[in-house]
């Protein structure tokens, strides 16, 4: 199973477009609250490169933005 992990804000609404997208596809994951937790943004940042949200960690490959195609592809759906 892949691990999954979505770095967002209450506010995205990219984030949520992804959060709907998994939910639709039966997809698990865990969500890591950026504007909440300084440490987590950071840890984003390192992975990223970006300030951006979402940020998605699909088992190390990184997904900056909601780009469906390429979550779709690196999901296998």
């Amino acid at each position: 199973m892949q691990k999954i992990t979505i770095y967002t804000t209450p506010t995205c609404a990219y984030c949520k477009m992804a959060k709907a997208f998994f939910k639709e596809h039966n997809v698990a994951y865990e969500e890591k609250d950026v504007a909440s937790d300084h440490a987590l943004a950071e840890e984003m940042v390192k992975k990223s490169g970006q300030m951006a949200v979402p940020v998605i960690d699909i088992d190390g490959q990184i997904v900056v933005g909601f780009d469906q195609g390429r979550l779709s592809e690196l999901l296998r759906i």
